[in-house]
């Protein structure tokens, strides 16, 4: 029985040794704020060094649905028709001449297509990739309360794969435009768009990397520079929304990195540094507005570095100036290393490429470089494709054509059995007059595409300009007054 009370009183003791100790610990916490309240405006403090406290910021909401509803209804459905170019059988204007004109060639049916767009204005302007309307004949919006209208092309730019398109409406539901510059790596975002025909789909992710250089456009003068997440991304999301979890667009959905054809954990936004970019422009001059720097860059890699003694691997490496060329009168020099561009850090070509690409010809940058392991600052007058500084005009790029058109008249149409044309009413030295194009000829078609007015032959010359050096050629399809169907080839590089 002694012992029995012995153990009990140990046990007794032990408790009130325990219970003290956790009292004073609990005690020093919450003097020292070691636990998070409930108050959203705390933070979690963490022990540093000799008894100090440090604070970290508590995470990001992860509650999406203030950005979901500020953001669905402004993301629309584009449905576009097109005929394979394949399936047009072009009769060769050889057959023609030996054997008289054919009968009308063959049509396959109309093919369908579909995507997403960004509302970026209360009056029907819509933002998209240019690859969801790149062959379109026709082009449908579906807003997400199911109306229905039928959009025009504004313009678009290969070189960015943005489209602008235009909608006869008001009032409509819009996303405000967010800093692309200001995202960061691990934040969240949403993408909304319509994969798989599935309307008015949300998906979340991360912000995986920046400034992302995939190699998908095939253009001159191409700008890649994406923000990479994981949230889901599918076929028809193409030309969605990107959105912070403010609601605000950050970014057009644009493309997968996938061996199947479907999301396969990455997926690709145009930032919307850019798409303001090239929509303003397209808006203000009808085409983009693009400036060159005039120089051959290479990424710095640790064996560049050793090679060429850099003191960093930050920046782009300058390996050929172009003679004449901005960088060429700036003093601009092979070997040097370019650092930033105005407040702009670059780190790598591809941020080079992105921050030249948002100004336009006749616009001052200030380049910071490094050469002989000593910084320097230069001014440079950016130019155009040319080398000069004047900003160019749709129409301006179709002074290339050496040309002045009138669209057909109603009697035209009906003498001729078509429904469309753009007609030739002056020919002065030019492309056209070159190929033998005759004067008061009707332009049907160009690269398989119905000629309508005049902004569809501006449309498809801009295209053909920014495109690569294989992509430059007008194939035309027109008609005579007479109603003698020819053919013409035109060479935008000779």
């Amino acid at each position: 029985m002694k012992n029995l009370w012995k153990f009990l009183g140990t046990l007794i003791l032990i408790a009130i040794v325990s219970a003290t100790t956790a009292f004073l610990v609990l005690k020093y916490a919450s003097t020292n704020q070691l636990f998070v309240s409930n108050d959203e405006n705390d933070s979690l403090r963490i022990p540093a060094a000799y008894g100090q406290f440090v604070s970290l910021p508590k995470a990001g909401e992860t509650d999406f649905t203030k950005a979901a509803d500020l953001s669905v209804n402004a993301v629309v459905h584009v449905k576009t028709s097109y005929r394979n170019q394949s399936s047009n059988q072009m009769i060769s204007p050889f057959f023609e001449f030996f054997f008289g004109r054919p009968g009308q060639p063959h049509k396959m049916p109309l093919q369908q297509a579909s995507g997403s767009g960004v509302i970026i204005s209360n009056d029907g302007y819509i933002v998209t990739n240019n690859h969801v309307i790149e062959r379109a004949e026709q082009i449908q919006v579906v807003l997400n309360d199911k109306r229905e209208y039928v959009a025009r092309l504004i313009g678009a730019d290969p070189t960015t794969d943005i489209a602008l398109l235009k909608i006869d409406a008001d009032s409509l539901p819009v996303i405000l435009m967010g800093n692309s510059d200001e995202l960061k790596v691990g934040e969240w975002v949403l993408a909304v768009g319509n994969p798989f025909n599935l309307t008015s789909t949300v998906t979340a992710g991360i912000v995986s990397a920046k400034a992302r250089n995939i190699n998908i456009l095939n253009a001159d003068m191409k700008i890649e520079s994406f923000i990479q997440t994981d949230a889901a991304v599918n076929p028809g999301n193409s030309g969605g929304a990107l959105v912070n979890t403010r609601g605000e667009l950050v970014g057009i959905n644009t493309a997968i990195a996938s061996q199947t054809g479907s999301y396969a954990g990455y997926s690709f936004a145009i930032p919307t540094s850019i798409v303001q970019k090239v929509v303003g422009d397209i808006r203000q001059y009808g085409t983009v507005q693009r400036a060159i720097l005039g120089i051959q860059m290479r990424e710095i890699t640790s064996d560049l570095q050793k090679e060429k003694k850099l003191t960093t691997l930050q920046g782009a490496y300058v390996e050929r100036v172009f003679e004449d060329g901005a960088a060429d009168k700036a003093g601009i020099q092979e070997g040097d290393v370019i650092t930033r561009v105005d407040d702009a850090v670059i780190k790598t070509g591809t941020e080079l490429q992105k921050h030249i690409g948002l100004h336009r010809p006749g616009d001052v940058v200030s380049i910071t470089l490094i050469r002989d392991g000593k910084t320097k600052v230069v001014e440079v007058v950016l130019t155009n494709r040319e080398g000069g500084t004047a900003l160019i005009s749709a129409e301006n790029d179709a002074s290339i054509l050496g040309a002045t058109f009138d669209e057909l008249t109603e009697r035209q149409k009906e003498q001729l059995g078509i429904h469309y044309g753009l007609q030739i009413k002056s020919l002065k030295a030019g492309k056209l007059k070159k190929a033998g194009v005759p004067n008061d000829f009707i332009i049907l078609k160009i690269n398989n595409r119905p000629i309508r007015t005049e902004e569809d032959l501006y449309e498809i010359l801009r295209y053909a300009s920014a495109a690569s050096e294989r992509d430059r050629v007008l194939f035309i399809t027109g008609c005579t007054p007479k109603g003698h169907v020819q053919y013409y080839a035109i060479n935008l590089t000779e």
